[in-house]
């Protein structure tokens, strides 16, 4: 019997494949060789990105480091609130009368509370008695204290308390009465508050100033720091804003530019109140 045609050629097929086998594996391809400028380049990117994402994660760690001191303030303000409460409750205990309880409507008390509180935009001519003096400020319900631009700030003692002297931070841009711009003003330090910025942190003192705006006449704490960098001179944060202003942010300039002497009059605002519209815009 003859052999099949295809047991006979087995032997042939088997040695065609081993020799073609290592054609089949696939090839692996080198790592190219990087040479020294092109290493130093991808070090540099890597370097470049670590640097950026460190700066990201000081800048989160400062935000959250303002936002911790902001509570603590909020905190404290409220611990002193109850105990005041406590102190005039135990007054009434001894003097053997019983607190009032008054129930009012939530509705009735959210309307006349709203309706005592005056209306500002994000941006208002304010006026300093004390000094002599108005100044453009901005509104901030993201801020918790307000500010006031100062310069030369000085550190001295009256009567066995704590007092500052300093001069307003302004440039020749900023709108004053002008015989004010250079003049000493003499404040005593109701605190100090510690700010935490990225680059660092600083105590800051605090002044109590009457501050008018519109109808608002209210003496309001500023820390004084040099704002000269910034738009406003003036920042009013939501400590001047509690119970007795809403923001309309769509608004500006609602109340007339308070006079006094030496300054310019109201009616001659309104230019100044477009250029600084203008750059706002830009």
């Amino acid at each position: 019997m003859r052999p099949r045609p295809l047991i006979a050629a087995m032997p042939w097929l088997l040695a065609s494949l081993l020799i073609s086998g290592c054609a089949l594996t696939p090839q692996v391809e080198p790592e190219p060789v990087l040479s020294p400028d092109a290493f130093d380049a991808r070090i540099d990117r890597l370097e470049q990105t670590m640097a950026l994402r460190c700066d990201q994660t000081e800048d989160r760690l400062s935000r959250h480091d303002l936002r911790q001191i902001e509570m603590m303030a909020d905190v404290r303000d409220a611990s002193a609130l109850l105990q005041q409460l406590r102190g005039s409750i135990q007054r009434l205990e001894q003097r053997g009368e019983e607190p009032v309880i008054v129930m009012a409507e939530c509705n009735e008390e959210a309307n006349a509370s709203l309706g005592d509180k005056a209306l500002v935009g994000r941006a208002e001519w304010i006026g300093l008695p004390d000094i002599g003096t108005y100044l453009r400020a901005r509104i901030d319900s993201g801020a918790n204290t307000s500010s006031l631009s100062a310069k030369d700030i000085t550190r001295f003692e009256r009567d066995g308390e704590d007092w500052v002297r300093f001069r307003l931070g302004i440039t020749d841009d900023d709108i004053v009465v002008d015989k004010v711009r250079n003049e000493w003003i003499e404040a005593p330090v109701e605190r100090r508050v510690r700010i935490v910025q990225a680059a660092g942190s600083e105590s800051r003192p605090v002044v109590s100033l009457l501050m008018t705006l519109g109808s608002i006449r209210e003496p309001v704490e500023f820390t004084l720091n040099d704002r000269t960098h910034l738009n406003f001179p003036v920042l009013l944060g939501r400590r001047f804003l509690m119970d007795i202003a809403l923001i309309d942010v769509a608004e500006t300039y609602l109340h007339p530019r308070p006079e006094f002497p030496g300054g310019r009059p109201a009616a001659e605002a309104e230019q100044d109140e477009l250029n600084d519209q203008e750059e706002e815009d830009r």
